[in-house]
């Protein structure tokens, strides 16, 4: 009897197990439907879309800018009132309906990316800021930096040099405690007497300053209450700028500029004076021996005024007037006013000769009518322009 209600309870069981796996599949097919019907809107979803790219002639992956230059091609081609031999509307209509359907999947597309990006960086905001900031200070004394086992590689290094640095400094204080033992006392003795002197001397002053005080010595005094007359008359000038520009130009000091700018001076008129010797050498008129070797010299002046105009460039760069501030030379020009000084030269010289002094006149009366030619010729090199 046992026997038959054991076996009849099992039948039972096994028939609740089966009613209750067909009642939990009942319930997950609404589920199960909703899931299929998903996957396959989602197939075909993609599969339309493709072909909206493929009307468009693009690929997937493309910006809006692409889908948007497609669409104006294809509609010059296909729109009904555009007069292409192609024109068709119903074409038409799937091109457009491709255009927004595509268009609007690419900037889901980037909006989605973007979204992406700005939740990665906050994300590792997030990460690196929840870190405390000074952790990584904790260990290894502070010292290096990169990966743990990078500033663990630091900080051994570190400590071998101060282990250096520590041994070397008893080195150095055994060896100077034992050869000179009485110098630091010798040297703190000297600097208190030192101090000692300095304060009773500041003491003295200060007492005697008192007592002529007192006396009244101090009460007769010129200028008594007035401003001392130590700064310029000015009062908009810093007094302490002004002190400092009074040093520097009673030591010789000049700013850069103004050397440049002697300097400048200084090689235009020894450049002139040179090509003038130069000229001057040669005859007139010019052998063609002569003619090239006054070729020679006018092409080393073109390269030293090339030079002199690149220092007219620092020149301009740092003066601080800019009517201060100098244009270029032109060595074509130089070279004829050579030319014409040196042509005026050899006229004056003509007309002396043709003019000699009386014989009555010592020599000693041509040597200034030399030096006043030679003045002459001087004042004409300054006047004369180009």
């Amino acid at each position: 009897m046992n026997t038959m209600y054991g076996t009849m309870a099992q039948i039972l069981r096994s028939h609740l197990i089966t009613v209750s796996i067909i009642s939990n599949r009942m319930k997950m097919l609404p589920y199960l439907r909703v899931i299929r019907n998903r996957t396959m809107s989602t197939h075909k979803s993609k599969k339309k879309m493709r072909e909206y790219y493929r009307l468009l002639n693009l690929d997937e992956g493309c910006s809006a800018d692409d889908v948007r230059e497609s669409f104006r091609k294809l509609a010059k081609q296909y729109h009904p009132d555009g007069g292409s031999s192609t024109a068709d509307s119903a074409t038409f209509v799937r091109i457009e309906e491709a255009y927004r359907k595509v268009l609007s999947h690419v900037l889901e597309q980037t909006n989605a990316r973007q979204n992406k990006v700005e939740e990665a960086e906050e994300e590792e905001d997030k990460v690196k800021y929840k870190t405390p900031q000074h952790r990584h200070y904790l260990s290894f004394e502070g010292i290096g930096f990169g990966t743990p086992s990078q500033r663990e590689k630091q900080y051994r290094q570190f400590r071998a040099d101060r282990a250096t640095e520590q041994a070397m400094e008893y080195q150095k204080q055994k060896l100077h405690s034992q050869y000179f033992a009485g110098s630091l006392i010798v040297k703190d003795v000297r600097q208190s007497k030192e101090q000692k002197i300095t304060q009773a001397i500041e003491r003295l002053v200060e007492d005697l300053i008192q007592e002529s005080m007192a006396k009244g010595d101090f009460d007769n005094l010129s200028g008594k209450g007035k401003p001392l007359k130590k700064f310029s008359g000015c009062s908009y000038i810093d007094p302490m700028t002004h002190n400092l520009n009074r040093i520097l130009i009673d030591n010789g000091y000049q700013p850069e500029w103004i050397l440049m700018q002697k300097e400048i001076k200084e090689t235009i008129d020894q450049l002139r004076e040179a090509i003038l010797v130069s000229r001057k050498k040669l005859g007139n008129p010019m052998t063609p021996s002569e003619q090239k070797q006054w070729n020679q010299v006018c092409e080393q002046f073109q390269e030293n005024i090339r030079k002199l105009n690149k220092r007219i460039n620092d020149f301009n760069l740092i003066v601080p007037l800019l009517t201060r501030q100098k244009v270029h030379f032109d060595a074509q020009k130089e070279i004829a006013r050579a030319q014409e000084v040196y042509e005026t030269l050899i006229k004056t010289e003509a007309v002396t000769d043709k003019n000699p002094n009386n014989t009555d006149q010592g020599e000693g009366e041509k040597i200034p009518e030399v030096k006043t030619g030679f003045f002459n010729w001087m004042n004409m090199w300054k006047f004369i322009k180009i």
